[in-house]
């Protein structure tokens, strides 16, 4: 068999993780227009959106137990395709029950392609011997940007999302089709093990450590906006200025956290990060001015930024599982985090106020930092 140069593999992997942030930003970016083309209200489409990770959560034990039987690269080009397709159907659906319905699968395949991308990227992460998995991850978010541009665009010439996600379909499936051959082929997986993969003591406190940081990441993606409306008093034209300024540091931060664990280690960068966050976040609570209220967000992104990946990639070196089990494990304890953490700063709102659930944020980031310490890594 031909062996590929690790260059050539890195850059298909890339490409994979590039695909599957386009793919989602490109839903997310139509989300007002299919509202508006099937006349839901705002409390209707909240409750059809729930469906994704409704999706998401059923195939997190069954995507794990997938990538151990028949291997991360088959699995992965099933579930991009598969990725690609259902966001076809996404912008087909004319009634409320089939968009539910493909929510529902857009959300298993999204976190099948999910964990088997990351399978691959550990896999290539251990031909270079050195950190390398933040920079895919840094890939997912520039694809979000780039995503939510065209989206943008599309809007603007009127185009309707069918079209617009075929195109993207056509693109991701092209994709994978050229990609194949020059990812890794783990035609041998892992023939054993439960199809519910339970962590060891070493993977629960790696997927606490991103249960934090994810808690942090959904609030921020959910809240950030209403901080600037509600507490900073911001004018409309900066409201969005603070989510911003999370999502380009958190781009970035990807792009130079392998070399910083690289230098100081994942322990340190896990520390560094955790700090960062709850700093951040201090700055925006205590000081909740436009200009301060920017920098302590962009603090926060700069800190969640490298979580995700570092867990991951530590998962994915798991002496007890497969990496694909591993990063199944982790991913299930972390995930929970994104999806409470909204929810509990809404509860913590209208308890108190929106400041004090801001703090509770600024104390998951502080107990990264407290994990971090204590495990060991």
């Amino acid at each position: 068999m031909k062996q590929h140069s690790t260059k050539v593999i890195r850059a298909a992997v890339a490409a994979m993780f590039f695909m599957t942030g386009l793919c989602f930003s490109s839903w997310a970016s139509r989300i007002a227009t299919i509202q508006q083309k099937l006349s839901l209200s705002d409390a209707e489409l909240g409750g059809v959106l729930f469906a994704l990770p409704v999706g998401l959560m059923l195939s997190l034990p069954l995507s794990g137990w997938a990538v151990t039987k028949i291997g991360s690269r088959r699995l992965l080009a099933a579930a991009l395709i598969t990725y690609g397709l259902m966001l076809i159907t996404l912008g087909a659906a004319t009634e409320v029950y089939q968009l539910v319905i493909c929510l529902v699968l857009f959300g298993l395949a999204s976190n099948a392609t999910n964990i088997s991308v990351n399978t691959q990227a550990v896999a290539t992460e251990a031909l270079y011997k050195k950190p390398i998995m933040a920079s895919f991850h840094g890939l997912w978010s520039m694809a979000g940007f780039i995503g939510a541009g065209i989206g943008t665009f599309m809007i603007g010439q009127n185009i309707n999302p069918m079209p617009h996600f075929m195109l993207i379909a056509a693109i991701t499936i092209l994709s994978v089709i050229f990609c194949w051959s020059y990812l890794h082929n783990d035609k041998n997986p892992v023939k054993t093990g439960a199809a519910f993969a339970i962590p060891d003591k070493a993977l629960l406190t790696l997927g606490l450590i991103a249960f934090c940081s994810m808690v942090c990441e959904g609030a921020m993606f959910d809240w950030s906006v209403i901080y600037f409306k509600k507490i900073v008093l911001a004018e409309k034209a900066w409201m969005a200025a603070g989510y911003t300024a999370f999502m380009c540091t958190m781009a970035m931060g990807r792009f130079v956290a392998d070399r910083f664990a690289a230098r100081f280690g994942l322990k340190r960068t896990l520390q560094v990060s955790g700090i960062l966050t709850t700093i951040g976040l201090l700055i925006a609570v205590i000081f909740p001015t436009l200009t301060t209220a920017i920098i302590g967000f962009m603090l926060v992104g700069a800190g969640v930024s490298s979580v995700v990946p570092m867990v991951y990639s530590a998962a994915g070196k798991s002496t007890t599982m497969s990496p694909g089990a591993a990063i199944a494990a982790v991913s299930t304890i972390s995930f929970v985090g994104f999806l409470i953490g909204p929810p509990v700063i809404g509860f913590l709102a209208g308890a108190f106020s929106l400041k004090v659930s801001f703090m509770f944020i600024a104390l998951m980031g502080a107990s990264v930092v407290l994990l971090s310490t204590r495990a060991k890594l």
